[in-house]
């Protein structure tokens, strides 16, 4: 039992880090601790190294590249070979529905349609040919998009909801984020892909985990595990319980139990950053807009310290004009129609 005690206690360290550095991102604590920690490693790791390291996330995280897409596919590639190689084949043994083995593949199909649209569909660049297009989209609210703002490194008026990417080096309509997975922005014109496919990419890992989790129901059912009784370590007879039933299918299956402990966890963290997609969709909010409003409102915290410079500002989102409007507005982007119909 150590072994899954301590896989458990492996799993809830990683969900309460992601969760610290959720919360911790919305204020200085996390810019704070990083750079303690810079110095810290400054002291300990030599210069040369420190360059190299540095450099090499800068590649990572700053310039386009297809690292993160390569590394994506192998290990969507690594999970599906896993449940074919061992899970498809014992759930045909135990007489599944082959509807019900295959959705999983349905969904890996649609995903990585929705996938290379997400990496290689326009995500709204501004341009100067559409400059002024761009400007008649959106109102600017004086507060987070002030009017008659330049973009010093295009050198174009930016657009209300607008902002230049560093790592794609273009300012971009509707600028939600830059995402490594996809090496591409979410912009006004993809985020309706990268919707679908982190949909699809959710629904593939909850059904490849309810799937594992049936096939070792129905094991254990089958096998009549649960009637049987063994001898502890104090030499006492003891009937089957289920922590000796996880042991088991821990020694007797590591690799599905393994995968199944991915899945959910990944199903559990993809779940709530959709989640947290749909109600910015819902409420007409991007990724950005909702970060510097955070932001904005942390100002207010009494636990903040703030220059007097500083003048605390609220955020008032003035795009939202209800959840069908808003939804439209995301699957139905009103500049990326007027181009198709001009070409």
């Amino acid at each position: 039992m150590d072994f899954l005690v301590l896989f458990l206690f492996y799993l809830a360290f990683m969900l309460i880090g992601v969760v610290t550095i959720c919360i911790c991102s919305k204020t200085h604590c996390l810019k704070g601790l990083v750079r303690r920690g810079a110095q810290i490693f400054s002291y300990i790791i030599p210069e040369c190294l420190r360059r190299a390291m540095l450099r090499f996330l800068h590649y990572l995280f700053h310039t386009r590249n297809h690292t993160f897409v390569i590394l994506h596919l192998i290990l969507q590639g690594m999970v599906y070979t896993e449940y074919t190689w061992e899970i498809f084949g014992l759930c045909q043994e135990l007489e599944f529905s082959l509807n019900y083995l295959f959705l999983p593949y349905l969904l890996l199909i649609v995903n990585l349609v929705f996938f290379a649209l997400s990496c290689e569909t326009n995500p709204g660049t501004i341009t100067k040919a559409n400059e002024l297009l761009f400007l008649q989209v959106y109102e600017f609210d004086e507060g987070m998009f002030p009017k008659n703002m330049r973009c010093s490194t295009c050198d174009l008026r930016k657009p209300a909801r607008s902002k230049h990417c560093s790592v794609c080096n273009r300012c971009v309509h509707r600028f939600d984020h830059h995402c490594v997975w996809v090496n591409n922005c979410i912009g006004a014109w993809n985020i309706r892909y990268f919707l679908f496919y982190l949909l699809t990419l959710t629904a593939s890992a909850a059904t490849m985990a309810v799937v594992s989790t049936v096939f070792l129901v129905q094991l254990v059912m089958v096998s009549d595990l649960y009637l049987e009784t063994y001898v502890d370590d104090f030499g006492h007879l003891q009937v089957v319980d289920t922590v000796f039933v996880i042991q088991y299918l821990f020694l007797t299956f590591p690799r599905i139990v393994f995968l199944l402990g991915f899945v959910v966890v990944l199903s559990f963290l993809l779940g709530s950053y959709l989640c947290f997609c749909l109600y910015l969709a819902a409420t007409n909010q991007t990724t950005n807009e909702w970060y510097r409003g955070a932001r904005a409102w942390c100002q207010h915290c009494p636990h903040v310290a703030w220059t007097p410079s500083a003048e605390p500002q609220v955020y008032r989102n003035i795009h939202s004009r209800g959840l069908w409007s808003n939804l439209r507005e995301i699957f139905l982007p009103a500049v990326a129609h007027y181009e198709r119909k001009k070409k």
